[in-house]
């Protein structure tokens, strides 16, 4: 019969043990020098050795012939603990004997001398499940328990085993496994079971298994029967449900480009995949993580990443990245982690998360100075012109704060691909508003009459000069309340007077309102701007 693999390696030495050499030192030198303590306490997360370090102790305690303080697994001792036939060392689970009747047999039973071995070793593993009463039962055996009788108590969640049994133990803490330790083993059980196994499939599986090496066994097992090709990161990542790396990468980029539809297409071929959209977010956020640390450490970090993605690779996607947008990103991500467990439909709430990735927001930095990191740097790499795809409007021409000049008016609007609109006939809808190339000059010149929180959030809108209007188009209402104060369209008008040459009004506009403006001119504004060009004062009431 088939043995899982974790199982099967399961080390019976004490120099077997991958990454707690701190702890199995000391079990040694305690073993050789014959100063055992009466019970032990091994906590620490999942799959780092307290159990099977557990068994080794309680076959070393008992081994007649230790060979440098690990049990020799040749004396009757070791053989027969090993295929469980000595009744005097028992393995407990707490989770499913955790009631007060199962702790007084067990101290009823400490009262006789073992059979067999030289002591009783009761092995209570998860031992933060056992009751209050259970707890209270145990107290008095576990501070002065029999001389042959010795206590191995092991727990995941050491916050809830009383205080009272912690001060009876004596505790040692077991760490996450390294990805380095993990990997290293996991190539060396590869090759004696006979399995192809790659250097960077063995390193994608370390990372996955989170310092667990029996995590990283049980994924070892099930990639190697589920193919018999060499088991690479694209053999793992479609056993476990999660991107390969080049592919994580390139979702990354697309994000990074603001390519929404390779974005989501990618998204989509990992969901026909069969793919885990949720694993599949907790991937970028663990890449993100990558790209914080190095670009924001002075020194170097390649240790401390992850080890599916090179230093090389993480430090070009970060290029030109501001730390504020990937802490924008992390916190996007984490929100949609959060939620997907209760989405009624996963898929969409992913999209959701990848359309809020490509499309940040000022709303999406935590900070003002965030928003302005952001910006700097985006200034530096260059500011886009082109406007995003706006609105339509109705057939009957432009909104009215886009007051169409008349024909032979010498100040023609900045595009050249407009169509002026004939009396008879509907004007033609322009497909793309084009921002203004002199905005970028009006800019700078505004830049020198505004605080810089007020000008960084302004660089989130779009200038359009059109004929002796500046419009002001902001992506979000944030956005409009400021550029709609005062002091602030009276910097851009003296801006764009500078600029220009001539005055403008400067009219602020909420890019999500303009297709429901009005779209016949203003009489008002219109009788307006002809008094201001005839030089004629108009006065007008309310």
């Amino acid at each position: 019969m088939y043995q899982a693999l974790y199982r099967k390696w399961r080390p019976t030495r004490f120099a077997d043990v991958v990454g707690q050499q701190h702890i199995t030192d000391t079990l040694r030198a305690q073993l050789e020098s014959g100063r055992l303590s009466h019970a032990y306490l091994f906590t620490g997360t999942r799959g780092t050795g307290k159990t099977t370090c557990a068994k080794i102790l309680a076959r070393a305690v008992n081994c007649t012939n230790l060979q440098n303080g690990d049990p020799c697994g040749e004396c009757p001792s070791c053989r027969g603990i090993l295929d469980g036939s000595v009744l005097d060392v028992v393995e407990i689970d707490a989770a499913s004997n955790n009631g007060v009747d199962n702790i007084r047999d067990i101290r009823d039973e400490t009262r006789y001398t073992p059979a067999t071995v030289k002591m009783r070793v009761y092995i209570i593993d998860e031992v933060h499940m056992l009751s209050q009463g259970a707890f209270n039962a145990l107290l008095k055996t576990l501070e002065e328990p029999p001389a042959h009788v010795l206590f191995i108590l092991a727990t995941t969640e050491i916050n809830k085993v009383p205080a009272t049994i912690l001060s009876r133990c004596q505790r040692f803490d077991f760490r996450r496994i390294s990805s380095r330790d993990i990997a290293q083993r996991l190539i060396e059980i590869a090759e004696q079971e006979g399995i192809a196994l790659t250097e960077g499939g063995a390193q994608m599986i370390a990372r996955l298994a989170d310092g667990a090496l029996r995590d990283a066994l049980s994924i070892l097992d099930r990639a190697a029967a589920g193919s018999r090709a060499p088991i690479d990161e694209e053999q793992v990542a479609s056993g476990v449900g999660i991107l390969a790396g080049d592919t994580a990468v390139d979702l990354m980029k697309h994000i990074l480009a603001g390519d929404l539809t390779a974005a989501i297409g990618q998204l989509a071929e990992s969901y026909t995949a069969g793919r885990e959209l949720g694993a599949v977010l907790d991937q970028l956020l663990g890449l993100i993580r990558d790209m914080l640390l190095i670009q924001t450490s002075k020194n170097d970090v390649a240790a401390l990443l992850s080890p599916a993605y090179s230093a090389q690779t993480v430090r070009r996607l970060c290029e030109g990245v501001p730390a504020s947008r990937l802490l924008a990103y992390t916190r996007i991500l984490q929100e949609a982690l959060t939620r997907m467990p209760h989405a009624a439909n996963r898929r969409i709430e992913a999209e959701l998360c990848v359309v809020r990735l490509c499309r940040l927001t000022a709303d999406d930095y935590d900070t003002l100075s965030g928003r302005v990191e952001a910006l700097e740097e985006k200034l530096a790499h260059g500011v886009p012109v082109a406007m995003s795809a706006m609105h339509q409007a109705s057939d009957d021409g432009f909104p009215s704060d886009m007051d169409v000049p008349p024909p032979n008016d010498h100040d023609l609007p900045p595009w050249d691909d407009m169509e002026l609109p004939a009396p008879q006939k509907p004007a033609k809808q322009p497909e793309k508003l084009v921002c203004s190339p002199q905005w970028n000059d009006i800019m700078l010149e505004a830049k020198k009459l505004l605080p810089m929180s007020k000008f960084a959030q302004l660089t989130f809108a779009k200038g359009v000069l059109y004929g002796s209007d500046l419009l002001v188009v902001c992506e979000d209402s944030f956005t409009y309340e400021l550029s709609n104060e005062t002091h602030v369209k009276q910097a851009l008008a003296q801006a764009a007077q500078t600029v220009m040459g001539k005055e403008y009004r400067v009219k602020v506009l909420e890019e999500s309102n303009v297709s429901t403006l009005s779209t016949k001119a203003n009489p008002v504004d219109d009788i307006i701007r002809r008094a201001g060009e005839l030089d004629i004062a108009c006065e007008i009431d309310d």
